[in-house]
């Protein structure tokens, strides 16, 4: 069997010594059987090991606040692995509870020769990652399926700017935008786990119940499939102006998909490559894919602190303490913020768009966002509630793209200081004017509150805009 990654994928977190029972690889971030980096690297360990393959996920309960609409979508997906994964003569475990206390107690039992772990670099999941190999002694390796340039290999620091790391980027992207090599099914090995009870697991589950699926939303690898390849049909020609119009069906709406790694960045960038339209809609969509998305992950990773105040540039952190005590024509609490009672009908009709899809328009989530700060008390509030209703709603909350956002429609974080305004200071401004000036803004408001006040309508100028997407949601 051919050495099936590049090894500058892995990461030797704990050399331990293996144990005489399978490979294990702890499925996380990349939900999905076809085009995983993780997996592959298992699967050929467990070849040079003689030893079986076991995939095990770890359903932890309430993270960060996840909603039935979260656990809805990840289950979902779950039940396909799962099938897939059968096909393959590979084990799958389901195991309930925290896992730095049950992954260990599981390798343990099965006396695992190997710990393969998914690459992440939001907090939770790092500590979970540091308790686990903590408690075994077995090696446990670390695999960056997720990022295309392994966010280690790209930069061994936080990033200014888009920029500073897309320099960086490109000059790696040929060595690791390669094809995939096929997922070989395990040989001699017949998987004697019982087959999981989803309807048991969901209904066993605790969480936030309030926020309901999204039921049409199809989770999964093979819906991810199917959305890629009508994007590319349909969508990808047209990409570079359609994007920022709200009111245009212009985006990828990959990102669910993507967050729950039910599909490969590397597989869509290679496929966009590849795809007959044009370079400029290829390039567009491509920088938001590879560059945008890969800094939200460095941001992450080397800013312990990336969802709260403290990860402010020195910059943005003064501008914004000589603008505190400036007067605020409007102030609201969390709760009017999520029942989408503003005096803005444009910013209650972005809330109603998350709130009834499971996602908001990439344009939008830049205004919604930056108007949550011009009406709250201080930044560290508006911080906490952008946070707070993203990963409640969205279908891609708790995801490094959607922390790096607010961190720069609120912060400036990868952005430079702009004309000085009240309460914003010189962060980056945006209000309804700009909004009328790029689309129809009474055509949005009324898809999402119908019956809501027209306003003034004005006729869309040139899409191309000086307010640019800070992250990947294309």
């Amino acid at each position: 069997m051919k050495p099936a990654i590049d090894p500058r994928r892995r990461h030797l977190v704990h050399e331990g010594r293996p144990g005489n029972g399978p490979v294990v690889y702890w499925m996380s971030r990349d939900q999905r059987i076809e085009d995983n980096w993780a997996l592959l690297a298992a699967r050929e360990d467990a070849f040079w090991r003689e030893r079986g393959l076991c995939v095990a996920f770890c359903l932890a309960p309430g993270f960060l606040g996840a909603t039935r609409r979260a656990y809805d979508a990840l289950l979902r997906g779950l039940r396909e692995i799962e099938a897939e994964l059968r096909q393959r003569r590979i084990s799958f475990r389901l195991l309930q509870g925290n896992p730095a206390e049950i992954l260990p107690r599981f390798l343990r039992e099965i006396d695992a020769a190997e710990l393969v772990m998914d690459f992440d670099p939001l907090r939770p999941k790092r500590e979970w990652r540091r308790r686990v190999c903590e408690a075994v002694p077995i090696p446990c390796i670390e695999v960056d399926a997720h990022n295309i340039v392994p966010c280690r290999q790209a930069s061994d620091k936080r990033e200014w700017s888009a920029a500073t790391l897309r320099r960086k980027l490109m000059r790696l992207l040929p060595a690791f935008l390669t094809e995939f090599p096929a997922l070989e099914p395990m040989t001699g090995h017949t998987p004697t786990d019982p087959a999981t009870d989803w309807e048991q697991v969901a209904a066993s589950l605790v969480c936030d119940e309030t926020v309901p699926p999204v039921r049409s939303f199809e989770a999964g690898p093979s819906a991810a499939k199917k959305h890629l390849e009508a994007f590319l049909r349909h969508r990808l020609t047209g990409y570079d102006t359609a994007r920022n119009d709200p009111n245009l069906d212009g985006q990828s709406r990959l990102s669910p998909w993507l967050h729950f790694g039910h599909l490969s960045a590397q597989r869509v960038a290679l496929a966009v490559s590849r795809a007959d339209a044009p370079e400029q809609d290829r390039a567009a969509f491509l920088e938001q894919l590879v560059v945008r998305r890969e800094l939200a992950d460095n941001f992450c990773y080397h800013e312990p602190a990336y969802d709260t105040f403290a990860a402010t540039p020195a910059w943005a952190v003064k501008t914004l303490n000589q603008h505190r005590s400036d007067p605020r024509e409007h102030l609201y609490g969390f709760e009017t913020f999520d029942r989408a009672e503003t005096h803005d009908q444009l910013w209650n009709a972005a809330q109603m768009e998350m709130l009834q899809t499971g996602s908001m328009h990439n344009y939008m989530r830049m205004y919604w966002c930056k108007k949550i700060l011009e009406w709250s008390p201080s930044p560290e509030e508006a911080w906490e509630t952008a946070i707070r209703l993203n990963d409640r709603y969205e279908l891609d909350g708790r995801d490094p793209n959607g922390y790096t956002g607010i961190a720069w429609s609120i912060a400036g974080v990868h952005d430079r200081p702009w004309q000085t305004r009240p309460v914003f200071g010189s962060i980056r401004y945006m209000n309804d004017r700009g909004c009328r000036n790029k689309f129809n803004v009474d055509d949005y408001r009324a898809k999402w509150i119908p019956g809501s006040p027209a306003m003034v309508r004005t006729t869309p100028k040139s899409r191309g805009s000086r307010t640019r997407s800070p992250s990947a949601k294309a």
